[in-house]
């Protein structure tokens, strides 16, 4: 597995999580490179769901090291909280099983004050921001005004926090009518968070990701959200505010391309997006309904409902192509038994002509509309399922020409959210 990356294929949502628990059972460590609590990783083990929203989802085994690496932007206050919640339960015994980059940038109540209040005066152009503070976070690191991890710790805390705030609590209060943020409160608050994170700091976690993959260890890199969200590459503006796809990577982690030797991009049978902008392949009928009860769309970071639409292999040859990569986990195709009939988006017509290729300009990709091959559906419940051949015929034939369309091996198959309700068409550990 030495360099194995996770990547997710569509809008975000599509089960990296369960991919990731699965593989980390096979795992050293696990590496965590962008994105912040804004992601929502749920796990199910034998019954059990934990969800995920910082610490990296290789955690529930015990002998694998989890590493949160200078590419994420770390909400402390969250971060706390889903630590007491896994050591409360008795999943993380050991201070060393997790480890926090003293580089990765910190999100305080300011970020989310602004976030939120910029989203709030949006009003009907909202971009669906979660309101975590991501992207502020993300605009202090750009301009060299970010309160990193070790900060936290520094004696001169009060005095950068008391810089930043002479922009931030104008903007706050002038521009958006908000109370300001007090430096001394701020600092009270900090220092309960730093006494609880003290214990998993790390100066160089690249050095640590390094020293695993340079003796042979198998590493496992965990995205978060997916890559049509992607800061550069995605449905911009309606994206996240950093970069989701494979090439992030190695710029979160600090380690070099050579040394990432698979990326399995992680798939819905069907396609979902949470927020605004353009879905060419949304249902807004009886199908998408159906598709939201059965799936379960509803956000595991925001309880927000989740638009569902027939999978999109026009966009999904994108992500292929910008991420490179070598296999597909096809999740919760359990989620389609019953329907009469199955549809999958080949092609977009634009414009009156007919297009193959994914609309980068989001004016075009909103004129796009999808067209369609059918399938014959299946009534029965493969959740029970236990090897791939058991399948119903309609179900592998959906699988195949899938696979056979993306020109890219389909190693899984999801039939539930349990852990062991996957199919495996290939070892994915090798």
């Amino acid at each position: 597995m030495s360099g194995t990356l996770v990547v997710g294929s569509q809008w975000g949502d599509e089960g990296k999580g369960k991919v990731i628990d699965l593989l980390a059972q096979n795992a050293d460590m696990v590496v965590r490179y962008q994105g912040g609590a804004n992601a929502g990783h749920t796990l199910v083990v034998d019954g059990k769901k934990t969800v995920l929203h910082l610490i990296p989802s290789g955690i529930l085994n015990p002998k694998t090291k989890c590493v949160i690496t200078p590419g994420v932007v770390v909400d402390p206050e969250k971060l706390c909280q889903e630590i007491q919640g896994i050591e409360d339960s008795g999943v993380l015994q050991k201070a060393e099983q997790l480890l926090i980059s003293d580089q990765a940038v910190v999100i305080l109540p300011y970020h989310k004050a602004i976030d939120m209040a910029r989203e709030e005066r949006l009003a009907g152009k909202k971009i669906g921001t979660t309101g975590r503070g991501i992207g502020p976070a993300y605009e202090d690191k750009a301009s060299r005004k970010a309160v990193l991890m070790r900060d936290l710790f520094d004696s001169n805390l009060a005095e950068k926090l008391a810089a930043n705030l002479v922009e931030k609590n104008h903007i706050l209060t002038e521009l958006y009518k908000q109370e300001a943020v007090k430096v001394k409160e701020l600092v009270e608050q900090i220092k309960v968070w730093a006494e609880k994170l003290s214990a998993f700091r790390c100066k160089d976690t690249s050095l640590v990701v390094h020293k695993a993959l340079e003796s042979g260890k198998k590493v496992l890199f965990e995205g978060a959200q997916g890559s049509l969200l992607d800061i550069t590459h995605g449905t911009y503006p309606y994206v996240t505010s950093s970069s989701t796809i494979a090439g992030s990577c190695c710029v979160g982690t600090g380690i070099g391309p050579k040394e990432i030797k698979k990326v399995i991009g992680i798939t819905k049978a069907y396609t979902t997006r949470v927020g605004e902008g353009p879905f060419p392949t949304e249902l807004f009928d009886e199908d998408g309904k159906k598709l939201q009860t059965q799936g379960h769309e509803f956000g595991a970071t925001t309880g927000r409902t989740r638009r569902c639409g027939w999978l999109d292999l026009v966009a999904l040859k994108y992500a292929i192509r910008i991420n490179g990569m070598t296999e597909i986990a096809l999740m919760k195709i359990d989620c389609l038994s019953g329907f009469d009939e199955i549809k999958v988006c080949t092609a977009y017509e634009l414009d009156g002509k007919t297009t193959e290729d994914f609309p980068v300009v989001m004016d075009d990709l909103s004129r796009a509309k999808p067209i369609y091959k059918s399938f014959k559906g299946w009534s029965q419940d493969i959740s029970k399922i236990k090897v791939v051949t058991e399948l119903p015929k309609e179900v592998s034939d959906y699988i195949s020409y899938i696979g056979h369309e993306l020109a890219t091996p389909i190693s899984m198959v999801s039939v539930g959210p349990d852990r062991d309700q996957s199919l495996f068409l290939k070892d994915l550990s090798h």
